[in-house]
């Protein structure tokens, strides 16, 4: 797999996102910056599916424990629950789309700043899982 193709959805890919934060990154580019806004975005993404949950009311969360006794980590597999009900309205999706935009964003960002490509993680992780399968155990 072409590691340029990873990521494209409407011809964008990983790498060409990566070079755009690059090119108009200028307020936040210590690496201090960088990492206390990717703290500050995975903060935001919780806020905004806990307000999709207590103000909108659109989804749910009804979280029971999870039921890790059985034979096989396939029958574990697919017995794990997530916990969501419902789905998102259009409005709260909209918002967590955009908060996770800026986490990528930022994540593009200390990816720059440390001289990682997006692209050969996403590559590097991609591998793993096919590799592992289930037995990845994430």
């Amino acid at each position: 797999m072409d590691r340029n193709n990873l990521c494209i959805q409407n011809d964008i890919s990983c790498d060409d996102f990566q070079r755009q934060v690059d090119d108009v990154l200028i307020r936040h580019k210590s690496i201090l910056d960088i990492v206390t806004k990717l703290d500050e975005y995975t903060s935001r993404i919780n806020r905004a599916v806990v307000k999709s949950v207590t103000s909108c009311g659109c989804i749910k969360i009804n979280a029971t424990k999870q039921d890790y006794n059985k034979d096989s980590l396939e029958e574990i597999k697919n017995n794990m629950e997530n916990h969501v009900e419902g789905n998102m309205c259009p409005g709260c999706k909209e918002i967590l789309q955009e908060e996770i935009g800026a986490y990528l964003f930022y994540l593009a960002a200390l990816c720059n700043a440390l001289d990682i490509n997006m692209s050969d993680a996403l590559l590097k992780e991609y591998s793993n899982m096919k590799a592992l399968g289930i037995f990845s155990l994430k």
